[in-house]
C-alpha cells in the first residue's frame, strides 16, 4: 500500500495532500461551471483552471487585467489553491498555439498557486510515431518551463506515455535536466478501461520519482480509490459536473446511479448536507443540487481514507469491501494490488 499523506507549500497556503482538484470550466463557452462549494466543504478548498481557455476568452481576461481575480470570477473563497494546467487538452486534435513563456505569466496572472507545463496529450487514433513525438514535444516544452520559472508556485511538468517504461524515463530525464516539483500524468483518459495498463503507467510514474505525483482527469468515484491505494498525491475531476448532467447520482461503493431508475424513495441515502435535509424529488429537479451532492460523495471518499489511515486501521480491508459489488472495479483493484505488492 503506497497511500501517504504530506503537504505542499503554495502562495494561498498550504495544501494537505492527497487532494480532489475539482474541475472549473471558467473560460469555456458551457453551462456547466462549477458550482459554489469551498464554503460548504471546507476540506476542499481546491480549484483546477485550464489557462488556455481562460487567456482566450477576451471579456473575462480584461476583466482580470482590470483587478477582478480568478476567484471572485469563479465564485469561491479568497484562500482557494488553483492548479492552472497549460489546456493541453484543447491540443489534443490541433497545433500548440502557445509558448510556456507565454503560458507561465498567464498563470501568474491569474493567481495560480501550481503550473503544469504546456503538453502535446497523446490519441489512441494516432499512429505510434505521432505519439511520440508528441511525447518528446511535452518533454522540450517542460524543459524550456523550468528554465524560465523563477517564482515560489510548485511547477508540475506534464508527463505523457501508453506504457510504463515511457513515463518511468521521462520523469527520470525530466529530474536530471529540469526543476520541477512534481508531475502530472496525463492522456490517461482515453485509455481509462484498461485498468491493467493504466494502473502500471501509474505506479511506474510512482516509483520513478517521491516528488509530487498528479493524475489528470481520473479522479472520478471509479478511480479514486485505486489513485489514492498507488500514491498517487493529488488528481482532478468533471464526473462531478458530467455525472449531474446526465442526471446520474454517485455512491461510493456503487458507482453512479441515474436518477430515473430509482422509484418508491422519499429520501436519499447520503447524509451529505444536500441530501439530509432533502427529499428525493427536489434533488431530481435541480441538477445543481446533484452536482453538490456529487462532489460530496467524492469528498467524503477523502475524508474515509485520511480517517482510516489516522486510526491505523488496514486500507486494504475497506478496499476489499469497497469493491466487492462490482466486477470490473474489483479485478481493477486486484491488478493494482498484486502490483502494489511487487513494489513494496
Amino acid at each position: 500500500m503506497l497511500y501517504r499523506q504530506r503537504k505542499l507549500d503554495t502562495p494561498h497556503g498550504e495544501l494537505q495532500t492527497p487532494v480532489l482538484f475539482p474541475v472549473s470550466n471558467i473560460g469555456k463557452r458551457s453551462s456547466d461551471n462549477t458550482p459554489e462549494y469551498t464554503d460548504s466543504i471546507p476540506d476542499l478548498s481546491t480549484a483546477m483552471v485550464n489557462t488556455r481557455a481562460i487567456r482566450n476568452r477576451q471579456a473575462q481576461w480584461d476583466r482580470l487585467q482590470d483587478g477582478e481575480t480568478l476567484r471572485d470570477e469563479m465564485g469561491v473563497t479568497d484562500d482557494t489553491i488553483v492548479f492552472a494546467d497549460s489546456g493541453g487538452f484543447d491540443f489534443q486534435n490541433r497545433q500548440i498555439d502557445t509558448t510556456p513563456a507565454k503560458t507561465l505569466d498567464t498563470q501568474r496572472k491569474i493567481g495560480a498557486d501550481i503550473f503544469g507545463t504546456v503538453d502535446a496529450p497523446l490519441s489512441r487514433d494516432n499512429r505510434q510515431a505521432k505519439n511520440q513525438r508528441r511525447i518528446s514535444r511535452s518533454i522540450d516544452l517542460a524543459l524550456k518551463a523550468s528554465e524560465k520559472h523563477s517564482g515560489e508556485e510548485p511547477l508540475f511538468a506534464s508527463v505523457h506515455g501508453y506504457d510504463s517504461e515511457t513515463v518511468r524515463n521521462t520523469i527520470r530525464h525530466l529530474e536530471q535536466e529540469g526543476t520541477f516539483d512534481g508531475y502530472a500524468i496525463g492522456s490517461l483518459v482515453p485509455i481509462r478501461t484498461d485498468y491493467k495498463k493504466v494502473t502500471k503507467i501509474i505506479l511506474a510514474a510512482r516509483r520513478a520519482t517521491e516528488k509530487h505525483l498528479h493524475v489528470y482527469g481520473l479522479g472520478g468515484l471509479t478511480y479514486q480509490p485505486l489513485l489514492l491505494y498507488m500514491g498517487v498525491d493529488s488528481f482532478d475531476s468533471t464526473a462531478f459536473i458530467r455525472s449531474a448532467g446526465n442526471r446520474n447520482y454517485l455512491m461510493p461503493g456503487f458507482g453512479g446511479e441515474p436518477l430515473k431508475n430509482i422509484e418508491d424513495l422519499s429520501y436519499l441515502p447520503c447524509a451529505c448536507p444536500v441530501c439530509s435535509t432533502r427529499s428525493f424529488e427536489t434533488i431530481r429537479e435541480d441538477r445543481d443540487l446533484l452536482v453538490q451532492h456529487n462532489l460530496w460523495a467524492l469528498a467524503l471518499e477523502l475524508r474515509r481514507f485520511r480517517y482510516m489511515y489516522s486510526i491505523g486501521e488496514e486500507l486494504e480491508t475497506y478496499l476489499d469491501l469497497r469493491f466487492q459489488g462490482n466486477e470490473v472495479t474489483q479485478r481493477a483493484y486486484q491488478m493494482a494490488k498484486q502490483q502494489v505488492r511487487r513494489l513494496t
